[in-house]
């Protein structure tokens, strides 16, 4: 867990408690930004057949809002007042439809919304967390996910895609940037697994 030093002002013991007490309180918020991927959406899909991507599942402890760090292997930790301005999970999955998108390999990349596609690509991030032990302070994203073709119900592909990142200075500023760059590294992981898997059985 990344320490915060508390810097006080010298103020009287009744306003700390109203003033300075109530600004420590106040939750701070944090989104993760993932970078896009580069556009190849213009050339020729590769692979014809349209994609739906599910919502990414989540273990119910990343589903709190607060962001979590571990101080040993078996030990889960919630920082108090950083917390996600919006679920992991709704970012997770916007950012995959962009990499699909962007990666040309299908006709059509959308949200499920109900309508029947070639594809469904469903997925559930098993890990985004900052690890405080065995070495210098870095973040971990896991994701997995598989393909599931809709007309015969068999799952074409899946893979899991684990990826670390170094905290460069110990704020939370740089934790979340580092939690950017592992989510997208286990994106393109991802992405790039299903190309390999496609490009094998032409």
């Amino acid at each position: 867990m990344i320490k915060h030093p508390v810097k006080m002002s010298v103020c009287a013991l009744t306003l700390l408690i109203v003033s300075c007490g109530s600004r420590a309180r106040r939750p701070l918020y944090y989104a993760l930004d993932i970078p896009p991927a580069p556009d190849r959406s213009l050339s020729d899909p590769r692979f014809p057949g349209t994609v739906a991507v599910c919502r990414f599942e989540t273990p119910p402890y990343l589903r709190q809002g607060r962001i979590v760090y571990r101080e040993s292997p078996e030990e889960i930790g919630f920082y108090e007042y950083h917390r996600w301005a919006a679920e992991p999970a709704e970012s997770v999955t916007t950012a995959m439809i962009a990499s699909l998108r962007s990666s040309g390999q299908f006709t059509f990349v959308k949200r499920c919304d109900g309508h029947q596609q070639d594809y469904l690509l469903v997925g559930r991030i098993e890990r985004l967390e900052e690890i405080d032990y065995d070495g210098p302070v870095r973040v971990k994203a896991q994701i997995t996910a598989e393909l599931v073709n809709v007309r015969t119900g068999s799952t074409e592909w899946t893979d899991d895609a684990p990826t670390t990142s170094n905290v460069e200075n110990r704020d939370l500023d740089s934790v979340v940037r580092a939690m950017n760059r592992a989510v997208q590294g286990s994106i393109d992981q991802l992405v790039a697994s299903l190309d390999q898997r496609f490009s094998a059985g032409r």
